[in-house]
C-alpha cells in the first residue's frame, strides 16, 4: 500500500518491452514450421524439434541446400547412431555443415550412400579432414566417365557372350548380372544410374 523503501524503482523502457516482447519460436512451431516448409513427417519433426540444439542443427544443414529426406537420415540414423551413449548433438565432432556437405556429395553423385557411411566413420575418427579430402584419401570417388565405363561394360560382355545371347533372347533378369559384374569389376567406384543406362545402351 506504500513504496517499499529497501526495494529500488525499476524503469521500463519502451525500447525494453520490444526488444524483451519478441518470443523465440517454441517447439510446436518449429515442428509445423519443418512439416509445412521442408515436408516432413509428423514423426521426424518431432524427433528433431525434441531439443533446441538438435532443430539448430537440422536448420544449419538446410541452409546448405540439400534435401530434406536425406538431411533427416543423416541426422536422425546416421549421425546419432554413431554418437557414443549418453551424448546429444552438441557433442558431435561433426558440425552441421560438414554432414550436410557428405549429403551433398551423395547427391551430386560423387560417392555412393554406401560410401559415404565409410566417409562418415573416417571424419569421426580424423577430425581435422574434410569431406573431400575424406573421400579422396579413402579412394571413393564413384566413376561417371562414360568412356571409363564403357570399356569395362564392353570387356564383360566380351567374356559373357553366352549370357549376352541368353539375355537378349528374353532373359532379362540376367541384367542384374551384368550390373553386378561392372560394379565388382571397377570395385564399387562406378556410378550405378551411369552403369545401368550405358548397359542398356550396349544390350539393346
Amino acid at each position: 500500500y506504500f513504496p517499499d523503501p529497501d526495494l529500488l524503482p525499476v524503469i521500463i523502457t519502451d525500447e525494453m518491452l520490444t526488444k524483451y516482447s519478441v518470443i523465440p519460436e517454441l517447439p510446436d512451431e518449429k515442428k509445423d514450421r519443418f512439416v509445412k516448409e521442408f515436408g516432413l513427417k509428423e514423426y521426424d519433426a518431432s524427433v528433431i524439434t525434441a531439443s533446441l540444439e538438435m532443430a539448430k542443427y537440422f536448420d544449419e544443414m538446410m541452409s546448405q541446400g540439400i534435401s530434406a529426406k536425406n538431411a533427416v537420415t543423416w541426422l536422425t540414423v546416421e549421425l546419432l547412431a554413431r554418437l557414443k551413449e549418453g551424448a546429444s548433438i552438441e557433442d558431435s565432432i561433426i558440425n552441421a555443415k560438414t554432414l550436410a556437405t557428405l549429403v551433398k556429395r551423395i547427391e551430386d553423385n560423387t560417392i555412393s550412400g554406401k560410401a559415404a557411411k565409410e566417409v562418415l566413420d573416417f571424419l569421426i575418427q580424423n577430425e581435422s579432414t574434410d569431406v573431400d579430402n575424406a573421400i579422396e584419401k579413402l579412394g571413393l570417388k564413384q566413376v561417371s566417365d562414360d568412356g571409363a565405363l564403357l570399356a569395362i561394360i564392353d570387356a564383360i560382355l566380351a567374356a559373357n557372350e553366352d549370357k549376352v545371347s541368353e539375355y537378349k533372347s528374353g532373359k532379362d533378369k540376367l541384367f542384374g548380372f551384368f550390373v553386378g559384374q561392372t560394379m565388382k569389376e571397377s570395385k564399387g567406384s562406378a556410378n550405378p544410374n551411369k552403369v545401368n543406362d550405358l548397359l542398356k545402351q550396349r544390350l539393346s
